[in-house]
């Protein structure tokens, strides 16, 4: 048996073995990689040159636009949730529901939707509401099984709720496979004399936005009917929690709550999926959205400054959406120039407001540690997707995608064969690798092949669906033991009553609804796909 025909096949099985072991992500990714590139060239199986397209596959990654949505996206994040919105949410919701059996479990939920549409942070949303609702929760009869799911998989919502790291990462992901798959199926037709084959309209991260709004909100809503169901069966395990007398619940107390993170929501997501904005500019403008926030709850009682750039930040917006920006300079009009002056006036205002705010976090300390949280967290992701791409250079290399393609084709059942089989496949790797492994590693590999694959209508699978797919079985990985994530950030701030076990137990019933919405988005893909088509055309 020549061991040089099976390198691909052992390469994937020693990154798995080497991954399940603890090594770094990145370094184990990037050091099989180059170890079987070695084999390879000895066994005289693999070309140097594929390591050689490193260095273009690292610049192509530093000129990707889309990818910068990723290091705003997660400053915004952190800054929210050092800018105690999160707590004031949970306060605010849990004694307005609070008195209704489940009533904090629902409030948790509609906190983590809204924290998951303004933040996406999914460690600083499971920390924040383990810190502050679980305590309650069990002091006032919660079975700690039930309050423990429910903070975990609202905490997870960050994954599926544009918008999303995940999405911007897979939304990448996919574009890029899709753009693979129609190039090879217009190669095909090409080779068969077919000139008749027009590539589809690419595919963007906004798409993706669209596609998993729908599904994530009704999520939330099968959280939340769980919650009165078990309350319902099981009164003892979702008691009311009566309204603290000292702190009554009064409108301006919510609306001061609620309106600046909606407001975010509608600025960041809105601008997005009207077009307004490309994810990057809409991710931009979340963390100017975000400064300003935090800059006003340090210093509530001096506004003006902060309300004046918020009410230039939207004006601004608006006044971007009606001006025709696609005229060139001779056909400026007198009212384009007013315009144009305007935009300046507002942008100095925007400005002005910024600088307040900036002052205002540094001086207490939380600019700093936001930038290097944002530092960090960026860092791991780009490290992690260097890693992977010289992890799936190589085993492009060894014939990797070959085999994959070879096997997707071959599956009983056709194109839902093959996806049924990266389904399970994608969702056992959920319970020993992160996301972003699974992302970068898994993703690249099978997707082209799918994108490929005729469906039973004739037709080839559509990439949004594909993609909100695989976001919502991603989104199980944080909630499967024994490496989900989800599961580690709760167990590290939860009372030390709670049993890990209770923990586990807890996320059961979120795991088979996250499955349940997953054959939902299979029996009726529109769930995915109406948004899109709506908003964008098909």
């Amino acid at each position: 048996m020549d061991f040089g025909n099976y390198l691909d096949i052992a390469m994937f099985g020693v990154a798995v073995v080497l991954l399940l072991t603890g090594f770094p992500v990145a370094f184990t990714l990037a050091g099989t990689g180059l170890i079987f590139a070695g084999l390879g060239v000895l066994y005289g199986v693999f070309d140097f040159a594929f390591v050689q397209a490193l260095a273009q596959r690292i610049y192509g990654t530093m000129t990707n636009e889309v990818l910068i949505a990723v290091p705003l996206f997660v400053f915004m994040g952190v800054l929210l949730e050092r800018s105690r919105v999160a707590e004031e949410l949970l306060e605010s919701m849990g004694q307005l529901f609070g008195p209704m059996r489940g009533g904090v479990g629902i409030a948790v939920c509609i906190v983590g939707a809204l924290l998951a549409a303004s933040t996406g942070i999914v460690g600083a949303t499971v920390v924040t509401m383990g810190l502050l609702s679980l305590p309650t929760m069990l002091r006032y009869g919660y079975s700690p099984a039930l309050a423990s799911g429910t903070i975990a998989a609202s905490g997870t919502l960050g994954q599926i709720i544009p918008p999303s790291i995940v999405l911007v990462i897979l939304g990448d992901q996919i574009s890029n496979a899709y753009q693979e798959s129609q190039r090879m199926l217009q190669e095909q037709a090409w080779a068969n004399n077919d000139w008749s084959f027009v590539p589809g309209p690419p595919v963007s991260v906004g798409d993706l936005f669209a596609g998993a709004l729908l599904p994530g909100l009704i999520l939330v809503g099968c959280y939340m009917i769980y919650m009165v169901v078990v309350a319902i069966v099981s009164p003892k395990s979702a008691p009311p929690v009566p309204r603290d007398p000292e702190n009554p619940v009064t409108l301006k107390k919510i609306a001061h709550a609620l309106i600046p993170p909606i407001a975010l929501i509608i600025a960041v997501l809105g601008s997005i999926l009207a077009g307004i904005a490309t994810p990057t500019e809409a991710a931009a403008m979340g963390g100017v959205g975000a400064i300003l926030m935090a800059g006003y709850r340090q210093n509530e009682d001096k506004p003006f400054f902060i309300y004046a750039a918020t009410f230039a930040l939207i004006a601004l917006l608006v006044l971007v959406a009606t001006m025709d920006l696609r005229v060139s300079r001779s056909e400026i009009s007198e009212n384009d120039m007013m315009g144009i002056y305007a935009a300046a006036v507002l942008v100095a205002i925007v400005c002005l407001g910024l600088l307040v705010s900036l002052w205002r976090i540094a001086r207490v300390g939380v600019l700093k540690s936001v930038v290097r949280s944002t530092a960090e967290i960026t860092s791991m992701v780009f490290v992690i997707l260097i890693g992977a791409a010289l992890f799936s250079l190589v085993f492009r290399g060894l014939g990797g995608d070959d085999l994959v393609e070879e096997a997707l084709r071959d599956m009983p059942g056709g194109a839902l064969g093959a996806m049924i089989a990266v389904m399970l496949i994608m969702f056992v790797l959920g319970f020993f690798l992160d996301f972003l492994e699974i992302v970068f590693v898994v993703v690249p590999l099978v997707a082209p092949v799918l994108l490929m694959l005729e469906m039973p209508d004739g037709s080839t699978m559509s990439p949004v669906w594909l993609g909100v797919m695989m976001a919502v079985n991603l989104q199980t990985s944080f909630l499967t033991p024994p490496f989900g994530f989800a599961l580690f950030y709760l167990r590290g701030v939860a009372p030390k009553e709670v049993k890990t076990v209770q923990i586990y137990k807890g996320i059961i019933p979120f795991v088979l609804i996250q499955i349940a919405m997953l054959v939902a988005l299979w029996y009726m893909p529109t769930i995915a796909t109406w948004l899109p088509e709506v908003m964008y055309g098909p």
